[in-house]
């Protein structure tokens, strides 16, 4: 019973805090995560990562050179919008291959997710795993993003083309998902 009281006292005392933080105004967010964008430009190098796939195995940007890649990077496995935008980019997987490019979804959910939503949905292409959201920081899509007036942290969807010798060659910012995948595909 002791332990109990105890529990809620300090569960109420943690929220009393957090909640006199936000009254005070307290910023929940980093300077870091407020100022970070999207900075790399076409022409830049894109900077290179290795992210587990859906079935565990570790890929590298290196492993693509001498072939273009389309690297977007998308919020959630199973979400209506990732799933419009995934099944896309599977649906014209064959058109992507025949101009040469590989297609590269990234999202901070687990490798287990991607393998649950790459199965569930018969996707063709590559998940790569970001829970640490290192990649996505790199790339400047991990960002604070705002819905119904609520900030939060999260991936702005967004896609790169990448050429054959690693570097940008277009970067699509704050993309719909519907019809995304046939305008990357059309500029390739």
């Amino acid at each position: 019973m002791a332990n109990s009281n105890l529990k809620s006292a300090t569960s109420a005392n943690s929220k009393s805090n957090l909640n006199s933080n936000l009254k005070e105004g307290a910023d929940v967010f980093s300077a870091e995560d407020r100022e970070r964008k999207i900075t790399l430009q076409v022409g830049d190098a894109a900077p290179s990562f290795e992210l587990e796939n859906a079935d565990g195995v570790k890929i590298s940007l290196g492993d693509f050179v001498g072939k273009k890649v389309v690297l977007y990077f998308y919020p959630k496995d199973m979400t209506p919008g990732c799933t419009t935008e995934a099944c896309e980019f599977s649906d014209e997987f064959a058109e992507f291959a025949k101009k040469g490019a590989f297609v590269v979804g990234v999202s901070p959910d687990s490798v287990a997710s991607h393998e649950k939503f790459a199965t569930a949905k018969a996707l063709k292409h590559v998940l790569l795993s970001d829970p640490q959201k290192e990649v996505a920081k790199i790339y400047g899509v991990w960002q604070v993003r705002k819905n119904y007036g609520k900030e939060y942290l999260g991936v702005v969807r967004t896609t790169f083309i990448i050429d054959e010798n690693g570097k940008i060659e277009k970067i699509y910012k704050s993309v719909k998902a519907a019809g995304h995948a046939a305008k990357v595909l059309a500029d390739l």
